[in-house]
This record gives structure tokens, sequence and C-alpha cells, in this order.
């Protein structure tokens, strides 16, 4: 069989042994014909997007038929912007270093041996998600570049939109010698095909979910291969009252408030509570709940915030219980008064863990919170939504890891890597 030939699947452990195959012969290609192969895959994005349009908008008419809600329908929805961003996503993976084979140590023993430490692909990855047709494309990236085959299984949602989407990456890929069954997805909607996927321990090296919290628990209970989990948490804010209390300080902390949960309310790293000062409340945040409700955000705050916006002649609910530390997804936005940053920071320890942020232009209080929060990534005076993995410079990202083994924050190409030990010798013996 050659690698422009369809691998002909019927289960999903026939799926896993061609990704098994493919993979051992993806980890050794070159850097440049895994670069030249993801071109070839922007080049036929392009060439092919109104098709790919075209099976997403009946992707997205059927989600809405079926009564889906906005924030799943968002994650769903290609436009060109979107696809174009993707694209030029693959492109940038390709220029990133190739981190197989890198050496991260190396010594000579007293007898001789010379020893060393090197970065090979996991392997065999099983991506599973929902929605985002766009991870569909991310992932097939930073696999192939990273000499991992993956095995996709998006969501009933999303059937259309991924089989076109992987036919085209296949094709593209077997025009430069990357071996069919490296990128597969799984068709069938039915969650017993998932369950096999999460139980192929022999064939399969790492399970990456990537959705909602429900997603996650049935992963970790079902699975026999190793989970890496994360995307999943409550994103906070805290403002400090040394942030807007310096010309252009509410200004900017307006727009980043803004930013953080205005620009894709539907992503993970979108803010959902907002925790303020009794002083930085007072100087800044009626100008913040104006600017938020002018975009159509819900805002509803805890009792001591209320006051102060409601004095500036605002009108906001007044917050429940259930709207602290819950992951809205959603034009929607609690804001809650803390007496410092000793309280928030036991705040977020409480909520926190994904992506968590401190507007201040106190050094050393800006050191606390990031040594003190024990989130996959922490942001001083920048907004939230910079956790993403083309955002720090990794091109892409499989997920956002909020777990601490192996690999934590947003999953690039060496985060898709393991070590081995590599020994060279000269005929030494051990005695």
């Amino acid at each position: 069989m050659t690698a422009a030939e369809p691998v002909q699947i019927q289960t999903v452990r026939q799926m896993a042994e061609a990704a098994r195959k493919a993979g051992r012969r993806l980890g050794v290609l070159p850097t440049d014909t895994k670069n030249a192969a993801l071109r070839e895959v922007a080049a036929s994005l392009r060439a092919h997007s109104g098709e790919i349009l075209t099976a997403n908008a009946l992707d997205v008419e059927a989600a809405r038929g079926a009564g889906l809600g906005e924030a799943l329908i968002d994650r769903l929805t290609l436009t060109p912007a979107r696809l174009e961003g993707v694209t030029a996503d693959v492109e940038h993976v390709a220029t990133l270093p190739d981190p197989v084979g890198e050496t991260l140590e190396r010594a000579t023993r007293p007898n001789g041996l010379e020893v060393m430490k090197r970065r090979v692909p996991l392997g065999v990855l099983g991506v599973i998600y929902e929605a985002r047709p766009n991870v569909t494309v991310d992932v097939a990236a930073l696999a192939v570049k990273s000499g991992n085959a993956v095995i996709l299984r998006g969501g009933r949602e999303t059937t259309r939109s991924n089989a076109v989407l992987v036919r085209l990456i296949g094709e593209a890929l077997s025009r430069h010698g990357v071996p069919a069954g490296a990128v597969s997805v799984i068709a069938d909607p039915d969650r017993a095909r998932m369950l096999e996927l999460l139980r192929l321990d022999d064939l399969v090296d790492a399970i990456i979910p990537r959705g909602g919290a429900g997603l996650h628990r049935f992963c970790v209970e079902n699975a026999t291969v190793p989970v890496i989990v994360g995307g999943v948490g409550v994103v906070q804010l805290y403002l400090d009252e040394s942030y807007v209390s310096t010309p252009g300080g509410v200004q900017s902390a307006v727009e980043i408030v803004n930013n953080s949960k205005v620009q894709r309310p539907s992503a993970c790293n979108a803010l959902d509570t907002l925790l303020v000062t009794p002083a930085s409340a007072r100087l800044a945040l009626p100008q913040i709940v104006r600017d938020l409700q002018a975009a159509s955000v819900e805002v509803v705050a805890d009792a001591a915030s209320l006051e102060v916006v409601r004095a500036a002649g605002l009108e906001v609910a007044l917050a429940q219980p259930a709207d602290f530390g819950t992951e809205f997804l959603a034009l929607k936005l609690s804001v809650k008064t803390v007496a410092g940053l000793d309280e928030a920071m036991d705040y977020v320890a409480e909520h926190g863990g994904h992506t968590d942020a401190i507007l201040t232009h106190d050094a050393a209080q800006a050191d606390t919170f990031v040594q003190g929060t024990d989130s996959a990534a922490v942001m001083v005076n920048a907004s939230t939504r910079f956790n993403d993995g083309a955002q720090l410079g990794l091109g892409a990202e499989v997920a956002v890891s909020t777990q601490k083994l192996h690999a934590r924050g947003p999953m690039g190409l060496t985060e898709l890597t393991t070590t081995r030990w590599v020994v060279l010798g000269g005929g030494q013996v051990r005695e």
C-alpha cells in the first residue's frame, strides 16, 4: 500500500492499528518533509474553502435545529476569517522548530559511555472534542509536526465539517509521503466508538479530551489509556486599585476586561468573574460595567459591588451563589468585592486553575499573585484571552491542560513529545 492509498477502516481498533503503523514511519520523517506537507495542507484548505464552509453551514443548520446552545454553535461555526486564521496557524506550525530528536541533556560517564536524553513523539494520540472544527486542523498540524499519529473523534454536530477537513488533510499529507492513517477521524457519533478508543491501551498512548466537564469526567472514568485533562475552568481577573489610580488606568482596565469577556465569550479562557477592591470598584467599576452592558454583557454583582454600580445610575442584578465559580461560556460576568490581594487569591484558589489575571502597578503584588496562584496560566496586566497556543507562540494547541503531570497550559509541539535515553558506547560492559 502506498501513502496515497486510502486506509479501509471497519473498526476503531483497525483505525488504531493503522495509526500505530503510520506513527512509526511519521516519527522518522525529515523535518523538511513534514513542513512541506503542512504547507500543502494549508494550500488545500484555501483552495477548497468553499467546500469546507458549505459543509460547516450544514452542520450549523442541523445544530440549530437540534436546539444546541449558542455557545456550542459559536464554537462550531467557521467563517471565512476563522478558516483563514486556522490555515495561517498551519503555516505557522511549519515554521516552528521541530522538537523531535532534540537533545535535552548530554554527559560522558567515567567509563566513556556517552548518555543523552532526546525528545521523541508520544506515538498515537486520541483527541476527543465537541464542536470546534478548527481543532481538527490544529491537532492534525501539531501531530504531524511532532511525529505523532492522531485519531480524532469530534461530536456528532461536526460530522460534515470533519469529513471534508480530514479528507483534504489526508490527501495533502499523502502527496508528501506522510503515511496513510497518520490522521484519521471516527465518523460514527455513537458513544460506544469513543469508549472503544478510550480502552485501546495497547495501541493508543494518550487521550486528550477537549470539551465540557462531562466529557472530561467520562474519559477519566472510562479510559485505560492515560488521559491528559484540561480546558475546563473558571477564569478570574483581580483589579487592584494601583492600576486604576494612575492616568489612563481606568480606560486600560475597561479595555482589558472587555477583551477578556467579549472577544470570544464561548472560549475557555474568557473571563467569568471580576474581583474588585472597594477602592478599585469606586474608581473604575461603573465605567467597566457601562462598557460591558454596551456590548450586551449581562453583569451580576454581589451586594458590595452592586451598591457602587447602582450609585452610578446603572441597573445590575444581584448575583446569586451559583454565579460565582461558574464557567459561563456566554456574555455574562459576575463581579465580587474582596478586601484585597489575599482574599482575591483565596477566591482564585477555590475556583480557578485555568486562567487567572491581575491588573496592578504594584510589582510586589504582581509577584505574589503569580507565585501564589496555582493556575495553568497567570496573566499580569493583560487579557485572559492570551492563554492560547497560537498567542503564546506555539503555532496552535491541542488543548489547554490544567493537570500537573507531563504538560500544563496550552499543549503545542513540545508538549506532544516525551523523552528517551540514548546511550553510545564503545564496547563497554558493566562490572
